[in-house]
């Protein structure tokens, strides 16, 4: 076993243990292979402020949490479970000796809920933090707030070979160390993909290259198990037929621990390795004898599926610190050589995107809710926060499991399924199934957290009780005689699941046969309430959901047919989402077991043919309308109809008169010309808007939106004017002026009014004696002449009324004098007296 000064990170461990004597947080930044993993717990392990109590190392993922923890038994000569343990999903090694403790995912939360003053752990290592988990996110900000409340003396320290430090150590308010570690150099290459070649025949042509040109073992990045079964056999048949003495390996994390410790150990003399991981190789792990690496650029991570409601395991392209870190494995030991399979055009994200903004947030609403935060989250310190949108939908589906009260707070049932461990939805069904059902909830647990083990036609299939059957199948029978074709290697991942939720669950033995085909919808109701659906009475496709979407099956579905649904994955669409998969359900088993999901609702509808309101009273599940009869309609049923109808077909719904498009169209000029008076704005949009401010009121008594006089809108309008806004808009935006004939002209406000001007139309002889052009607002605005003859046809557009008369006034007179001979055309205009009349017979 390698002595601690082996490591790169040795000479960094004193300033280590000295920094944490004085400081209660650090930031430690050491590449892969440092040993930061390993040696900074071994380190600190007797260290005075410790004072025997545990540390508590949080990975990211099983494997290295087991590796991490075996690694650092035998370096004390122990077995592992006693000083060094780990507590990973359904397995636990420790015990009351244990002093330093490896865990995965939530486990550091329950620590942190069961007892927040964290008795007898010292310090907290979040290892790996650039990965930026949820989990890890969580419990750092959990952990933040005790070390400020309840335990100042409580050590913790965030490590990472990319972190971005200089941030992460100002928002800590922590020091900063880092460990230069031991890396040779590493030529990157990109070697150019073939045409039409798929990127597994590029990944085995290019190992294939590695081993002929360059010296060690071979490591092999690919996104996934099925991605490293398919690669391992094309290139075992291409290493066969040139009678190499090199072995394929596999690593990820569905291997059993027998065949993680081989992957994990080095070749046999005059044996090469090619090892081909997921992204579990990137960091932690130590694979020995690594010399290059071939790196796909791909990794499955896990993205919120808004149509299953669960985070998934997705492909995606890895970010520009992850192909660092995976190109430095090859680094380690002597200089290496990385082939990256894309092109080096291609620019990557500079760092991975936290779980935080892109994952389903029920889980993290509910611990917060059990810590006491039922609101903003503003109270814990957050490096990324959750995002509000995210977390508000995560608290709306908690209360309708039942797991929050109506003011946010958890519930009895609430803190019974974080006890359980499991997904909110899936903790729901598991506290609803009777215990006699637990071994079959334990196989549904496993399954909905697993990808499909599915395959050939019946990979497509929206029937969730094929996999089902497909598991107890294989369970039964060995994997002989598969009724559904089905990927063994899959189902044995999944059953390793199942078995870690029957043992929890204390289900005796494990379900078989073929499942009952309305046991899985009773099961899942309690789970997916909002997506219990009812087919269409006149779409045998369409269903209703329960929370008042639409659905519909493929063409091909194997649920054609029936009545009820409970729908566990859909696809999101614009109109009706595709439903992906779902099980049968008994409708009986809603009224004996949900009933208080019934309701008795009365509803108002716009019937858009006859123009009128409509009145309901129904019998709903959920938005499920299962019975309806007429009823009188009441006022206040009335009013919320035409207003939905208004704000479904806009407001050229409404019966609007030329004197309250008037109206908006002045406000609209005005609000423009003067802002400074702070008009209400009347756009479309302005008025949707408000609907219940302004027009609301106007409905009192009206069913039909055509008894609405365009005087009821005119009146509705002014009201949205104070005193002080209705005498501004008469003195700046006048409906009309006086001019110099005496008379009263209307101005004319057009859709362009706010950029033109109003209008106003007036015969000539009307502004004699009128030097300048009349002006709204304050002046700033000169009106449009549309100057007129004697029978009111057009003469002159003008803004300029002096220039008018000075330049354009003699050759109309001497046009029209002859035409209209009863008008006066004075010779001067200006001294003129106006008039709207004809001069008298005879005069």
């Amino acid at each position: 076993m390698s002595e601690p000064s082996a490591f790169p990170i040795a000479p960094l461990l004193p300033e280590v243990r000295a920094t944490l004597a004085t400081s209660s947080r650090l930031v430690l930044e050491a590449p892969p292979g440092a040993g930061k993993t390993t040696q900074v717990p071994l380190a600190l392990l007797n260290e005075p402020w410790l004072a025997g109590r545990r540390i508590i190392v949080l990975e990211p993922r099983r494997l290295a949490a087991r590796a991490a923890a075996t690694f650092m038994a035998e370096a004390l000569g122990e077995p592992v479970g006693a000083t060094v343990g780990y507590r990973v999903r359904f397995e636990t090694r420790t015990c009351a000796d244990t002093r330093i403790e490896v865990v995965t995912e939530g486990i550091l939360t329950r620590l942190l809920q069961d007892d927040p003053e964290l008795t007898g752990i010292g310090a907290i290592l979040f290892d790996e933090f650039h990965e930026r988990a949820l989990a890890a996110d969580l419990g750092l900000a959990l952990a933040l707030d005790v070390q400020a409340t309840l335990r100042p003396d409580l050590r913790l320290v965030l490590m990472s070979a990319t972190l971005e430090g200089e941030r992460l150590s100002r928002w800590f308010a922590a020091p900063r160390l880092s460990s230069a570690g031991r890396a040779f150099p590493v030529h990157i290459v990109h070697p150019p993909a073939r045409t039409q070649e798929p990127l597994e025949q590029q990944l085995v042509r290019v190992v294939r290259q590695a081993l002929a040109e360059h010296p060690g073992d071979v490591l092999v990045f690919l996104p996934g198990r099925r991605e490293i079964a398919r690669v391992r056999a094309l290139l075992e048949r291409a290493l066969a037929a040139s009678a190499a003495a090199v072995e394929c390996v596999a690593l990820h994390g569905d291997l059993s621990l027998a065949e993680q410790a081989l992957a994990l150990a080095p070749a046999a003399p005059g044996m090469r390795r090619v090892v081909l991981s997921t992204n579990l190789a990137e960091s932690s792990l130590t694979l020995p004898g690594i010399r290059v690496v071939v790196d796909s650029g791909l990794a499955r991570e896990l993205r919120f599926d808004p149509g299953s409601g669960f985070s998934r395991l997705e492909t995606v392209t890895i970010s520009q610190a992850a192909a660092d870190q995976r190109a430095g494995r090859a680094g380690r030991i002597a200089p290496g050589v990385a082939y990256r399979l894309w092109p080096q055009s291609r620019r990557l994200e500079a760092a991975r995107m936290p779980q935080m903004l892109q994952a389903e947030l029920s889980g993290l609403a509910l611990e917060l809710a059990a810590w006491g935060v039922t609101g903003a989250v503003d109270g814990l310190r957050w490096l990324d926060p959750p995002p509000p949108g995210a977390l508000a939908q995560a608290r709306e589906l908690l209360r309708t499991l039942g797991a929050l009260d109506l003011d946010g707070r958890i519930t009895a049932l609430g803190r019974r399924m974080l006890e359980l461990g499991a997904p909110p939805r899936l903790a729901a069904a598991v506290l609803a199934a009777p215990p006699e059902r637990h071994a079959l909830v334990a196989d549904l647990l496993a399954v909905l957290e697993a990808r499909s083990p599915l395959r050939g036609e019946a990979a497509g299939s929206d029937d969730l009780r094929l996999r089902l059957t497909a598991l107890h199948a294989w369970r039964d029978r060995g994997g002989a005689g598969m009724p559904v074709p089905a990927d063994g290697a899959a189902l044995a991942a999944i059953e390793q699941a199942a078995k870690g939720w029957r043992r929890r669950l204390g289900a005796r033995g494990a379900a078989s046969g073929i499942p009952d085909s309305h046991a899985l919808g009773e099961l899942l109701a309690p789970a997916f309430p909002d997506r219990i659906a009812r087919r269409d009475d006149h779409d045998p496709r369409r269903y209703t959901l329960a929370n008042g979407r639409g659905a519909r099956l493929a063409e091909r579905s194997a649920l054609a047919g029936e009545a009820w649904l409970v729908v566990t994955e859909l696809k999101p669409a614009p109109g009706d989402s595709l439903i992906l998969q779902a099980v049968p359900l008994d409708p009986q088993v809603l009224e004996e077991r949900h009933a208080g999901r019934f309701t008795h609702v009365r509803t108002a509808r716009w019937h858009a043919e006859r123009a009128t309101v409509e009145a309901f009273e129904e019998r709903r599940f959920g938005a499920i309308v299962l019975a309806r009869r007429n009823v009188p309609v009441a006022a206040d049923d009335a009013r919320a109809a035409l207003l939905d109808a208004v704000r479904e077909r806009g407001l050229e719904l409404l019966p609007w008169d030329e004197a309250a498009m008037r109206l908006r169209r002045r406000v609209a000029a005005l609000r423009a010309w003067m802002p400074e008076l702070g008009l209400p704005q009347m756009s479309d949009a302005a008025l949707l808007d408000g609907l219940e401010t302004w027009l609301a009121p106007r409905l009192a008594g009206h069913t039909r939106l055509g008894t609405l006089a365009g005087a009821d809108l005119l009146q509705a309008l002014d009201a949205l004017l104070d005193p002080q806004q209705r005498r501004a808009l008469g003195t700046h935006a006048p409906e009309a002026i006086r001019v110099p004939s005496g008379q009263t002209r209307r101005l004319d406000y057009g859709e362009r009014a706010d950029e033109e001007g109003p209008v106003l139309a007036v015969k000539l002889q009307e502004l004699f004696g009128l030097t300048a052009t009349p002006r709204v607002a304050a002046g700033r605005i000169p009106v449009t002449l549309h100057l007129l003859s004697p029978a009111g046809r057009p003469i002159q557009v003008t803004r300029d009324l002096e220039g008018f008369w000075r330049r354009t006034y003699p050759e109309v007179k001497k046009e029209l004098k002859g035409r209209y001979p009863r008008h006066p055309w004075p010779d001067d205009p200006l001294t003129a007296a106006p008039t709207h009349r004809a001069k008298p017979r005879g005069a």
